[in-house]
């Protein structure tokens, strides 16, 4: 029955609930993303690698590209919400840069690491599914 509603276009679909927690998750991961990259540009010694790590980047250059990403993808995930495209692209471009750079993380704070790219995982497929037509369905609703 999930199939038959999904394709006759009904926005109480599974994708549009995924959607927009996707977009929820990406607001609050882009928050949280961008305070870790401000502790990081505050306090270096904050975040020590493991020894023997091949690649070690200064802790203030991961910093700040915690603090870049996490607001861009803040963004996105708000202009998911409002079933934006653009959105939709920067925020499967921003989080494939998450999960690279979460992956380079991962000495650095592993368990926090691992759950954006997660998370990363999860909102990469969700805005791959989320097509524009439930997109325009979502936004025009009148309930």
């Amino acid at each position: 029955m999930a199939n038959k509603a999904y394709s006759t276009g009904r926005t109480g679909s599974w994708v549009v609930g995924a959607a927009l927690f996707a977009a929820i998750m990406m607001v609050t991961v882009g928050f949280f993303q961008a305070l870790q990259g401000i502790a990081a540009i505050i306090e270096d010694q904050y975040y020590v690698p493991t020894h023997d790590y091949v690649y070690v980047i200064d802790v203030t250059a991961w910093g700040w590209i915690h603090l870049v990403l996490g607001i861009v993808i803040g963004i996105a995930g708000w202009g998911v919400i409002l079933a934006q495209l653009w959105a939709r692209i920067v925020g499967i471009a921003a989080a494939v840069l998450s999960t690279i750079a979460n992956f380079f993380f991962i000495p650095y704070s592993p368990f926090w690491a691992m759950l954006i790219i997660a998370f990363d995982v999860f909102v990469i497929w969700t805005l791959c599914v989320y097509g524009k037509q439930e997109a325009r369905e979502a936004g025009m609703r009148e309930d």
